[in-house]
């Protein structure tokens, strides 16, 4: 089993590797600047979640999170990405 740590460090060295792969992106290819602004910003309020949740499982034993979503269709390559995510 993992340590809080390990798992913090862990979730922080994902979200790492996305910036830096959305940046090697960005670099490439025309992006409009407020798509990224919004995009960091979103990514790193998903990774304080994720951490957030870790502390709340580790204090109460169980994680209590409630997560209502739009009904937004996703693009293709995100759909592709999602089922390779939950898959593994």
């Amino acid at each position: 089993m993992f340590s809080e740590a390990e798992v913090r460090q862990l979730i922080n060295d994902l979200f790492e590797e996305e910036a830096i792969l959305i940046g090697g992106l960005v670099a490439v290819h025309p992006v409009d600047d407020d798509l990224v602004w919004r995009l960091a910003k979103n990514l790193d309020i998903i990774r304080r979640k994720a951490l957030q949740r870790i502390e709340a499982t580790e204090s109460d034993g169980e994680s209590s999170d409630v997560t209502v979503r739009p009904n937004l269709k996703r693009h293709p390559a995100i759909e592709d990405l999602l089922l390779n995510i939950r898959r593994a």
